[in-house]
């Protein structure tokens, strides 16, 4: 299953690999960072908090092309907002960390053939 789909920043880069590059390699970069956050900010109840660094790492799942994990942090955010289903959370933050981790491994290849 590809969890990335780079057509969208090809397009937006114009085909320009060092850009490309540069992109992939700043979301790999980010992913940990959002996810220390991510579980942070849960741990401790700051979920308006909470509900912008998902609307952050969105961002960067769309650019990646990463579109149904996109969509999922999206309602997650809006739940946030919102601060219901608060039982959910800790599964939307554990897809997102295991659908990400599978895209830095796709996309560690991606870099690897630029």
């Amino acid at each position: 299953m590809a969890y990335t789909d780079l057509n969208y920043l090809k397009t937006i880069t114009e085909g320009n690999n060092e850009i490309v590059r540069e992109m992939i390699e700043m979301f790999i970069l980010q992913v940990p960072d959002f996810i220390k956050n991510l579980n942070s900010l849960f741990q401790s109840g700051q979920y308006p908090a909470l509900g912008k660094e998902a609307h952050k790492a969105k961002s960067s799942l769309q650019i990646m092309g990463m579109t149904d994990l996109e969509k999922e942090m999206k309602q997650f955010q809006l739940k946030t907002i919102e601060g219901v289903d608060v039982e959910s959370y800790p599964m939307h933050i554990r897809n997102f960390e295991i659908q990400c981790e599978a895209a830095i491994r796709e996309l560690q290849a991606e870099l690897a053939s630029l």
